[in-house]
């Protein structure tokens, strides 16, 4: 099949490598020239100057795959759907809010352009593992594009088949699924990256503890402000963290990718000098709290695994001045580490 591909970021470009393995052609186009120019392959990748140019170059009935910014979706839509005819397909596979793709797949209908919102989950080793796509729309579309859809996934593959489980039509099996009408492939990834916030934290707070292990060799204050550390002697441990979440990877309930990343991660750099540990969130985090909220559903995991990546980024700095405030307020306590005029109030 031939589809057009807006967006050749850390993950478009290699949803594009991909496809071309299987034989699909692509028309690619990227606001930065130097990325279109690097995509092009001869017969299978060829690069559009601008979406006018991608249009053009495609032919009907149009694939056009977004895979840009959540934010960028919108104008780049305005920009494409006067260039598009009906029956043409858009597939926006980054990571929308999925009360936006209810919006724009009416607005695309009364053009009779087809919309499909594909959450994609696989990262930049996408290109390798596949990627799992959650897919919402119309069934026959889902069902037209499924070589596209086939190439991009996974296959049954990548995990071994739950004994018992029932023959199906679905595709499940395969790494992609038709989870229902507009919205809904980005809702399952909206909860998706929701629980994949719950798993992170999980993770590093665990390792952290495994990492303060060793707490009762250290010297501890000795002063009214600090609670002392009871039993030294059962603090006594310096863990081998590369070591440990490699041997996790084996046979361990707790077993998965995000680990495979952590151990690779820790035998490169055991401290993890190079990273400051302020850490994002995409949205899909808040969207997925959001959702519970309307729908009296309690995610309090979730939840703070969200609130632990905002307190990350220094977002927490001011309630604790106000803690340290009330405290001195109350008890006349010092902050420790306080300036020397501070001390002496």
């Amino acid at each position: 099949m031939q589809l057009g591909m807006v967006g050749l970021g850390r993950m478009g470009a290699n949803m594009v490598r991909r496809l071309v393995q299987d034989a699909h052609k692509c028309v690619v186009y990227d606001v930065r020239a130097q990325v279109v120019e690097a995509a092009i392959q001869a017969d299978l990748v060829t690069g559009a100057a601008s979406l006018q140019d991608l249009v053009a170059r495609l032919a009907p009935p149009r694939v056009v795959w977004l895979m840009l910014p959540a934010a960028l979706v919108d104008e780049t839509l305005a920009a494409l759907t006067p260039l598009l005819s009906a029956h043409d397909i858009v597939i926006d596979g980054g990571n929308s809010h999925y009360h936006d793709d209810i919006r724009r797949s009416a607005e695309l209908r009364a053009h009779g352009i087809h919309y499909l919102d594909v959450g994609t989950s696989g990262g930049v080793a996408g290109y390798e593992r596949g990627y799992c796509l959650m897919i919402g729309g119309e069934a026959s579309v889902v069902e037209h594009l499924g070589p596209i859809f086939a190439t991009l996934a996974p296959g049954a593959e990548a995990a071994p088949a739950i004994a018992g489980r029932r023959k199906t039509t679905s595709t499940a099996s395969q790494g992609y699924l038709h989870c229902g009408p507009s919205g809904a492939g980005h809702f399952v990834k909206m909860i998706h990256n929701g629980i994949e916030y719950g798993m992170m934290g999980a993770y590093a707070e665990g390792l952290n503890i495994l990492h303060q292990a060793n707490i009762g060799k250290a010297s501890a204050a000795i002063d009214a402000e600090t609670t002392p550390l009871r039993s030294p002697e059962f603090y006594q441990y310096d863990f081998d963290l590369p070591e440990i979440t490699e041997l996790w990877r084996r046979g361990s309930v707790i077993s998965s990718w995000l680990l495979d990343i952590i151990a690779q991660a820790l035998l490169a750099d055991p401290a993890l000098e190079h990273y400051a540990g302020r850490v994002s969130d995409s949205g899909e985090g808040r969207w997925t709290l959001a959702a519970a909220i309307d729908q009296g559903v309690p995610a309090p995991i979730l939840g703070a695994a969200l609130f632990g990546r905002f307190s990350s980024r220094g977002n927490a700095g001011f309630a604790d001045q106000v803690l340290s405030a009330m405290r001195h307020g109350f008890g006349g306590h010092v902050e420790q580490g306080a300036h020397k005029e501070d001390e002496k109030k």
